[in-house]
C-alpha cells in the first residue's frame, strides 16, 4: 500500500488521540489547550519534508552536517524563546550566547568522544541519528534549566540579597541555587535513564531493530544515546546555571 493511503488509514486514531488531548486542556482550562494541536500538525510536516529531502541524501556527509546545523539552529532559537524571562534578569544577549555555547559544547563533546574514539563506527546515518537525538535533548535541558534557575531566582532572591550583604560574591551567593537548577534538570533525564528496558522501551532501540540491525547493534547504540543524553545534558546545564546564575541583577518572574 502506498505511503499516502497509509496514513490515511492511520489519520483516525490520531485525530481521536488529538481530541481527547485537546477536551482535556480546555476542560482543565489549561493555558494554550491548542499549542499540542500546532505543534503536532507541524512536526508531522516538517517530518514529511525531511523524509522526502533526506531520500537519497543520507549517504551524503556534507548534507547530513547542515541538516544538523539547520537542527541545532531551530533548537536554540526554541530554548532561547523560553529564556526570555530569564533573560530580563541576566542580559538578552547574554543569555542567548551562553544557550547557544552551552548546546555546542554538550553536543559537540559527545558526538567527538563517541565517534573519535571509535564507540561507533563513523557513518553519514549514525551521525544524523545520534546528532538528532542530542541536540533534541540538549533543548530540552536547556529549557528545563533555564526555567529552575529563573523560579529559584525569583522565589529565593532574598536569600541571594543576604549573601552578598554579608559579603559573598555573586557567584558564591547563587551557586546553590544553580546546583539546585542543574540536580531538577538533569533528574528526568536520569530516571528515564535508569529504567530503560523496565519501565520504557527506547525509541532508538527500536528503532534500529526495525532498521535491520542485529539486537546487539540495536543495544550498543541506545547505550550510546543514553550516555550521550546524559553528558551533553550535564554540559548544557552546567554552562547554563553556572554562568548565568551568577550575573542575574534581580529577581523575575517566570512565564513561558
Amino acid at each position: 500500500m502506498p505511503a499516502p493511503a497509509d496514513f490515511l488509514s492511520s489519520a483516525p486514531a490520531l485525530i481521536a488521540l488529538l481530541t481527547v488531548l485537546t477536551v482535556l486542556l480546555l476542560t482543565a482550562r489549561i493555558r494554550a489547550p491548542w499549542a499540542p494541536v500546532y505543534a503536532v500538525a507541524r512536526g508531522t510536516l516538517q517530518l514529511a519534508v525531511l523524509a522526502f529531502v533526506l531520500t537519497g541524501a543520507i549517504s551524503s556527509a556534507g548534507w547530513v552536517a547542515a541538516f544538523l546545523v539547520l537542527m541545532f539552529s531551530v533548537a536554540w532559537w526554541t530554548a532561547f524563546k523560553r529564556a526570555r524571562a530569564l533573560g530580563r534578569s541576566t542580559g538578552t544577549g547574554r543569555t542567548a550566547a551562553v544557550i547557544g555555547l552551552g548546546m555546542f559544547l554538550g553536543t559537540g563533546v559527545t558526538l567527538v568522544t563517541i565517534f573519535g574514539l571509535r564507540g561507533l563506527e563513523f557513518s553519514p546515518s549514525y551521525l544524523l541519528a545520534l546528532g538528532g537525538i542530542i541536540i533534541g535533548n540538549c533543548m530540552t535541558l536547556s529549557t528545563l534549566t533555564v526555567r529552575r534557575l529563573n523560579e529559584l531566582l525569583h522565589d529565593r532572591w532574598p536569600e541571594v540579597e543576604g549573601w552578598l550583604a554579608l559579603g559573598a560574591t555573586p557567584r558564591q551567593a547563587t551557586s546553590p541555587l544553580a546546583r539546585s537548577a542543574v540536580y531538577s534538570a538533569i533528574v528526568p533525564t536520569t530516571d528515564t535513564t535508569r529504567t530503560t528496558g523496565l519501565v520504557t522501551l527506547p525509541g532508538a532501540f527500536v528503532g534500529a531493530l526495525f532498521g535491520g540491525s542485529s539486537p546487539y547493534e540495536a543495544g550498543l547504540f541506545q547505550v550510546f544515546v543514553l550516555v550521550g543524553i546524559l553528558t551533553a545534558g550535564a554540559v548544557v546545564s552546567i554552562t547554563i546555571a553556572m554562568t548565568l546564575a551568577p550575573g542575574a541583577k534581580k529577581p523575575v518572574v517566570t512565564d513561558s
